[in-house]
């Protein structure tokens, strides 16, 4: 797939690259596929797209990866850096008929050795929750029927050039009651058992709760909030019944969303361009950005979800600042559309003015220099452990990482120049270091944020990212979201606005509050959200949508053309970072000091 070495050619593919932490190595030996290994023909094929789970087993071999290729599911044991990839045994392959997977997450809070469940979205509308382990399929949602039994499943023999059994499986050709647009993106709710978000190209988002049936006729809905380009919706039934909530966001197709690391905000992203981020829990929305030019297609939390990132159709990578509803910098380094933007929680650094001292105690200074290890634990609570008073400016180098359909990797650095704009900004290479940014995300417990004072810190090394939020904080979430589901929704009708003005020191921010609980007499006036389209003139040179020169630009730290197709899938391991492209190739990428590989025998 890739030629050997670092490659002189623009246009030829890298197999290594080196930061300040050193070299990162392609691995041959590690790359996972369809079993016959040949490049797929992605043309008019969804994305591929990437999952990980841990099952925390006793072998200590617990990462398990599932991908979608073309109208193909694939289970693997995933070896990473210690062991040859062996396609040949998947734990578990499907193929469907009728439609595509799109879009698939695993449920890290339920999952053990024995069990796992993985909900699939799919092109043509459907969402099917399976368990891949015990090769078994649970439920079918968004179909007629009550979402179940719609399956023609046939076990073939087991093959003799695999050495698994496939799985193929027809969705039944029905009429989709819910939404009959593709699945772009499905998540399980943070700390939820059982309830998980899709969106639609539609630009719709339902909640559904697994243990609820879909019903046997369309849904009836009654609104439940409305604001500025958006909508929430109950669903109107004498019995609790799926989807709990439809959320109506924006002009166009809902590209992606993402939660924040304490599962309490969602950022989204649309075809419209732009990020809409809402309070979760009481549906109202917190701010919003708008990208350039053209459609936003990704978009992801920094680990203490002080920053969002996203990325689209203008080519560029946009900082936006939680706390002060802002743009606070853009990236350019792509030639087309980026595709996958995420944080990279390994790789970080911290470094304090003079005296080196920390102001917790020397646990605390020990876990803040390793808190990426442990994929358990909250990012959120550890970064407040910091939160002191008397604390000295303590600098963290956020890293981050872009992939595109230019087939480029990029990765960057967000340092305190461009976090904190009341210092002086260096020239805009950056390499940028920050982390006061301590507390959890504005309204969190009512924690304020705490900025370095006005002295310039000494120049900052080139240092690395932040902690990880793969797992959220199962124990904390009693959140009002699962209270109110459980009874049905009907708690949700009681919720108020809180009073967000400590948030919000400008006018410019007033207009993306929510309009607050609208009375159930509007119940049957469904398409009541504000459709005032903005025009990009009259947003460009607003906080909404900064002139470029009017924030800073940054640089990437390396921008790498890595594959012969575009890139769809960017994730951050402690061992290694994981790509992937539109031929079907899961690439790993060794970080410095981390490659052990032992081949199988008769590999080499």
């Amino acid at each position: 797939m890739a030629t050997e070495g670092g490659g002189k050619e623009m246009n030829e593919i890298k197999t290594q690259f080196t930061t300040r932490e050193g070299l990162y190595k392609l691995l041959p030996h590690s790359e996972y596929s369809r079993p016959n290994r040949v490049p797929f023909n992605s043309q008019g094929s969804n994305p591929v797209r990437v999952s990980f789970v841990n099952l925390n087993d006793q072998s200590g071999n617990g990462d398990r990866l599932c991908f979608n290729v073309g109208r193909e599911l694939y289970f693997y044991i995933y070896k990473g850096v210690r062991k040859a990839a062996d396609l040949s045994k998947p734990i578990d392959k499907r193929i469907y008929k009728g439609t595509q997977p799109t879009c698939h997450d695993f449920n890290h809070l339920t999952a053990t050795a024995e069990s796992v469940s993985l909900l699939v979205g799919f092109s043509a509308g459907q969402v099917q929750l399976i368990d891949p382990i015990k090769k078994e399929t649970s439920k079918l949602f968004n179909e007629e029927n009550s979402c179940q039994h719609l399956w023609k499943v046939d076990w073939n023999e087991e093959r003799q050039n695999e050495g698994s059994k496939t799985s193929e499986e027809a969705l039944v050709t029905v009429q989709r009651l819910i939404d009959k647009s593709r699945v772009t993106c499905v998540k399980w709710v943070p700390g939820s058992e059982s309830l998980f978000l899709v969106a639609h190209s539609s630009g719709n988002m339902y909640l559904y709760n697994v243990e609820h049936t879909c019903g046997t006729t369309a849904p009836h809905y009654q609104l439940l909030k409305q604001g500025e380009s958006f909508a929430v919706h109950t669903c109107k039934s004498k019995s609790t019944r799926n989807p709990l909530l439809k959320w109506t966001v924006g002009e166009g197709a809902l590209n992606e969303f993402a939660f924040s690391p304490d599962g309490k905000f969602l950022a989204c992203v649309s075809q419209d361009g732009f990020l809409r981020v809402f309070n979760f829990d009481s549906v109202e929305l917190h701010g919003t950005m708008k990208s350039y030019f053209g459609g936003l297609l990704c978009v992801c939390w920094s680990p203490d979800g002080k920053y969002i990132v996203t990325g689209g159709e203008d080519d560029l990578v946009t900082v936006w600042s939680f706390v002060d509803c802002r743009v606070i910098a853009r990236g350019h380094g792509h030639k087309s559309w980026v595709s996958v933007v995420a944080f990279d929680p390994y790789t970080t650094s911290v470094e304090e003015g003079d005296p080196m001292e920390f102001s917790g105690s020397d646990e605390d200074f020990q876990d803040l220099l390793h808190f990426g290890r442990d994929r358990a634990n909250s990012t959120q609570s550890r970064l407040s452990k910091r939160n002191s008073t008397d604390s000295r400016p303590v600098s963290v180098t956020y890293r981050f990482g872009s992939v595109g359909q230019d087939t480029q990797l990029c990765l960057w650095d967000l340092t305190e120049d461009i976090l904190f704009p009341h210092q002086p900004l260096s020239r805009a290479r950056t390499h940028t270091n920050v982390m006061n940014a301590t507390s959890p995300p504005a309204g969190s417990n009512g924690n304020s944020v705490t900025t370095p004072g006005n002295s310039v810190p000494p120049p900052l090394p080139r240092s690395n990212s932040l902690p990880h939020s793969a797992v959220s904080n199962a124990g904390s979430k009693s959140s009002v979201m699962d209270g109110a589901i459980a009874s049905g929704v009907s708690k949700f009708a009681t919720l108020s606005l809180h009073d967000r003005k400590e948030r919000h020191h400008e006018k410019d921010h007033k207009r993306n509050h929510s309009m607050g609980h609208i009375s159930s007499k509007s119940s049957d006036k469904l398409n009541l959200v504000t459709k005032t389209k903005t025009d990009p003139a009259k947003t460009l040179g607003t906080p909404l949508c900064p002139r470029m020169e009017d924030v800073p630009l940054l640089e990437p730290l390396i921008c790498k053309k890595i594959a012969h197709e575009r890139l769809t899938v960017l994730i951050f391991l402690e061992d290694c970072i994981v790509t992937a492209c539109q031929e079907g190739f899961i690439c790993t990428w060794g970080r410095p000091g981390k490659v052990v590989i032992s081949h199988p025998p008769g590999s080499i």
